[in-house]
């Protein structure tokens, strides 16, 4: 592996990005957990954009084996179960650590409630250097405190490392006005603003990292983590997705 700083290529529409995924994306055709094969493949996705010399930084949920709303709903008291979520996106991190350093990809698991032995403390200043190294930073426990969610650590994320853009992925290619895998009829919006995502109830992100983006004019970009070269493909350019912008 190098570890050596990376320069944007020409083809590349941004130069710093952070990619959001789901927990639940990594537990491919399980119901559960982590599916080796499923992280091989994101990993591999994340190789092709770091490869044209993007700087990219990731957040990744816990919802594939444990999510703390789901504990709280079930009568456990709400910050514990918050903090058992936080511990699994720890996990994930590790996980998407191990594919990507497998292919030659240099990467810091850095964690918003430390844990020195497995993962680095949250230096925002630290963080940067990683990124401007050429290192991947994944961004692990949320913000280290409970009732927030991915969602807005990765807007929070995003904003502290002066990322120009966070990467949504999802298993559609954008934003509907419904479920388009229930309705047939459902249309994709191009561009949608951050107040009509709030106004319509559309379920990019909660509403909190919404507004945090809104309020520091971060466009978000929907996109398929199913459509193979998706993510490269919109980096030059290309591909389908919605972007939520003003």
């Amino acid at each position: 592996m190098t570890d050596a700083p990376l320069t944007a290529g020409p083809s590349a529409k941004y130069k710093r990005v952070l990619l959001k995924i789901s927990g639940e994306a990594l537990m491919g055709p399980q119901g559960y957990g982590l599916h080796p094969p499923t992280v091989e493949r994101i990993a591999q996705e994340v190789k092709s954009v770091h490869d044209l010399g993007v700087e990219i930084c990731m957040v990744i949920g816990g919802g594939n084996i444990f999510r703390g709303l789901a504990g709280s709903a079930q009568g456990m008291e709400r910050t514990t179960a918050d903090y058992m979520g936080m511990l699994a996106t720890v996990m994930n991190a590790l996980a998407m650590q191990s594919s990507l350093e497998t292919i030659g990809v240099y990467t810091r698991v850095i964690s918003a409630i430390r844990m020195d032995e497995v993962a680095e403390p949250y230096i925002r200043r630290r963080a940067v250097r990683h990124l401007e190294k050429g290192r991947v930073c994944i961004f692990a426990a949320g913000t280290g405190n409970p009732y927030f969610t991915t969602d807005t650590a990765a807007t929070l994320r995003a904003n502290e490392m002066a990322c120009e853009a966070i990467f949504k992925g999802t298993k559609v290619d954008g934003v509907y006005d419904k479920d388009p895998v229930k309705h047939a009829d459902a249309v994709r919006y191009e561009t949608v603003s951050y107040d009509d995502c709030l106004a319509k109830h559309l379920k990019v992100m909660d509403a909190s990292a919404i507004a945090l983006a809104r309020d520091n004019n971060l466009p978000i970009i929907v996109f398929s983590l199913d459509e193979p070269g998706g993510f490269r493909g919109i980096l030059a350019g290309q591909g389908t997705y919605t972007i939520v912008r003003d």
